[in-house]
């Protein structure tokens, strides 16, 4: 995100109006764009979602919590 002066932005009386409230304080004005929740941008979310469905299945069909642990999470701690 780039720095922006005001005075090159918004018009004079607008900026005056914008003084009245945050003179000399840094201001993020965030994007009108619908916001999305975390996660849907990447993909990780439906990642995860996809993830967690197949260790509740595998589970379900008797698979240990330890197999899954060794499938899912790779811990470098463990033998």
């Amino acid at each position: 995100m780039k720095y922006e002066n005001g005075r090159d932005i918004f018009p004079e009386r607008l900026l005056k109006q914008i003084q009245k409230y945050v003179s000399g304080k840094l201001v993020y004005i965030p994007s009108s764009d619908k916001k999305r929740a975390w996660g849907e941008t990447s993909g990780y979310k439906q990642y995860l979602i996809e993830r967690n469905r197949d260790i509740k299945s595998k589970f379900n069909a008797g698979a240990s919590v330890e197999q899954l642990a060794d499938e899912y999470y790779k811990c470098p701690y463990r033998s």
